[in-house]
């Protein structure tokens, strides 16, 4: 369980991360990588809730 903690807190630190840039340089060229990180942890996310429900 201390992993999807542990997964939460980085999903949830990078979110804000990415509104942060967005709203200080809505064009910086890192917001499409700030957003592609929070993707692949999303998709982390996903399967550890699949491997808890099994």
């Amino acid at each position: 369980m201390s992993d999807s903690n542990d997964l939460i807190k980085r999903i949830e630190e990078t979110r804000k991360i990415m509104y942060e840039t967005y709203d200080r340089r809505p064009n910086d060229p890192q917001l499409l990588d700030i957003s592609q990180k929070l993707d692949i942890l999303l998709n982390e996310y996903v399967l550890v809730l699949g491997s808890l429900n099994k």
